[in-house]
This record gives structure tokens, sequence and C-alpha cells, in this order.
């Protein structure tokens, strides 16, 4: 309240202002980037980045297809082709080994010039493989677009995820680990990268005396009154993550032990997770029920879960785009809920 009032007394209520500056520099020092843009939404800043790494009509998008559908949506947008990877077992994200083969078969089609970038997904605040996925990427010259809209926090090798890939894309959606209501950010180490992105999320108005156009631009700029929230959420992420990563603990103590009940955990040391959500699998065979008989028994009880998402080969508006697919995320959606995970969940709601 004391940034959105601030903002009222100083008559900054139109996008931009003091508030979208600072909320722009409290990301750059908390992700460890160089230059952040706000903007209005995640897909927004997928949609910058998609267009400033060269993505034109006819081209190909690689991308994760066990996501949201936001992480697509602006690739479609360009008129270019995604080509959805499947998971990897241990984190839920990209499979490395499936992005190379989808790479390989392009290369030996000659088709290699058409892929653009490749869009990775830190799913549920999980970390993605990045070491072998930028390995991948250099090899065959190829820019990554890390979508973080659900890791802001979440760390791979102790640096943010967001700040490894030539981009990284920020939410911050009501249901998100910090919200400005609606809002995002496009973040680089890339300072002309950032300076274009701005230029295009302001309508791509001309340095001049008057009103010039010399290029398409978008009205995707953050409003100074949400990047207040933003500041004052930005105050609370670390207690954030920890009450979301309580919250997992949590449930380990208390449903580890139960045959065919299994979590989305750090793989290892290298691998850091907010745990926006704490998420389950659910085996109908060793636990003698379904997830969907779980999830409508929990919904009796007035406790509110959700699957995991429907994988994007899965969708109607994507299902006839090239994939690869190794049937785990298709394995996920069938078995997996996500489970009451909000900050302010208490002993007793969570009992």
């Amino acid at each position: 309240m004391k940034y959105i009032k601030k903002a009222f007394s100083q008559n900054w209520v139109a996008p931009l202002g003091p508030n979208v500056d600072n909320f722009e520099n409290v990301l750059k020092n908390y992700i460890g980037v160089k230059n952040v843009t706000a903007l209005n939404s995640g897909t927004s800043a997928i949609h910058l980045a998609l267009i400033l790494t060269g993505v034109k009509h006819g081209d190909e998008v690689i991308a994760s297809s066990f996501t949201f559908s936001a992480t697509i949506n602006p690739i479609v947008y360009l008129g270019a082709t995604p080509v959805l990877i499947d998971s990897e077992p241990s984190t839920w994200n990209m499979d490395p080994d499936l992005l190379e083969k989808a790479i390989l078969e392009r290369v030996s089609q000659g088709r290699k010039h058409k892929i653009k970038a490749i869009i990775v997904v830190h799913l549920y605040g999980m970390p993605a493989n990045m070491q072998k996925i930028m390995k991948i990427a250099s090899k065959y010259d190829i820019p990554v677009i890390e979508d973080a809209a659900e890791g802001l926090g979440s760390c791979y090798k102790e640096k943010k995820v967001g700040s490894i890939g030539l981009f990284g894309v920020f939410s911050f959606n009501g249901n998100k680990i910090i919200t400005t209501s609606g809002g995002g950010a496009l973040v680089s180490n890339d300072e002309e990268l950032i300076a274009n992105a701005r230029f295009l999320a302001t309508q791509a108005r001309d340095q001049a005396p008057h009103y010039q156009h010399s290029k398409i631009g978008y009205n995707y700029r953050m409003s100074n009154i949400l990047a207040g929230i933003g500041l004052g959420q930005m105050e609370v992420i670390n207690k954030r993550i920890a009450q979301r990563r309580d919250n997992f603990r949590f449930y380990i103590e208390n449903l580890e032990d139960i045959d065919g009940i299994s979590f989305l955990s750090e793989p290892n040391e290298f691998f850091f997770s907010n745990y926006w959500l704490t998420t389950i699998l659910v085996d109908p065979v060793r636990t003698g029920t379904t997830r969907v008989e779980l999830q409508n028994a929990l919904e009796k009880q007035n406790i509110e879960t959700r699957p995991l998402w429907k994988p994007m080969h899965q969708q109607p508006v994507f299902s006839s785009y090239p994939s690869y697919q190794n049937g785990v995320s298709d394995k996920l959606f069938a078995e997996g809920l996500c489970i009451p995970s909000d900050s302010n969940m208490s002993d007793n709601d969570r009992e």
C-alpha cells in the first residue's frame, strides 16, 4: 500500500513511472542479470523474446510440451511452428536427449536454419537440466529462452533460473509466488536486446518530436500501480519461498511413506526449487485409487486440487505440430495432482 499510495500522491497512475524503474532494479539485483524490462504479462515477455531472436513466419521454435499453453501461444502468434519436446523423469522438464534428437533430425533434413530458439520451462518451480540443455544449444548455436514464469527464486548450480539463457521470462500473475495481480518481466544480460524489447513494448515509438513509428509495436509495459504491488511483494520474496518449501517438507514428512505416492523433488544439490506448487503422482495400482478419484474425494472435503498441466501435444490446438515423445508427460498428466500450496496456509490447513 505504501508504494501504491506513493504512485497516487505523485500522480503516476499511468503506465511507467518510478515504481516501474525501482521494480526493474530490484528484480535485476535479485535475479542476477544486467537488464530487466517490466511488462504486462509473462506471455508478452515470451512474444518479445521470440521477436528479438528473429522468429518469423515459417520458422521453428523448440519448446517443452509439458507446460501451460502460454509458453506455446506466442510461437503461433508469429506464424512459426512449435516443435514439442517431452519431459525427463527427474525434473519433469525438457528431456535433453529428445531435444538433441529433434535438432539432429532437422539437420539431416537440411532445415537446421529454420530453428530460431529453444524455450525451456522451469515447471512448478523445478529448474530444468540447464547444463545439458545449454551445452546442446551452444553446440548447435540456438538461443535459449527460459520460461521461468513459475520459477522466481529457484536456482540451478546457484544461478537463478532466468539468468542462464539469452532471455529469462517471469510472470507475476495472481497465482504466482509473488504477484502484481497481472504482470511479467523479460530479463537478459544483453543490454541492446532489452532496450529493443522496451522500445517494442511501448508501441515502438521512434525518437522524434511527434508520433512516428517505423516498426510494429505493442502495448506491453507494466503500469506504475502494479509495479508498486511488485515492489512490496519483492520485500517478502524470500519469506514466500521459505513458506512454499515448508509446505513441501510438511507433505513429504506426512505422505512419503504411503505406497504409490511420489513427489517432484530436487534431483541433487545442483537444483534448488521454490516449490511454487507441491505436486504428487498417484500410482493407481499401488494406491488402489486414481488421481481423479482422489481429487473428487478431496473436493467433497472442500479441499481444492488441480491436475498437472495437460501436455501441449495432447491439446487439440497443438496436436498437429511435430513432437518428440517418451511417454513421461502423458503419465504425469494421468497420475499427477497439484495439492494446496498457498503461502499463508496454517498448520491446521495442512493437516
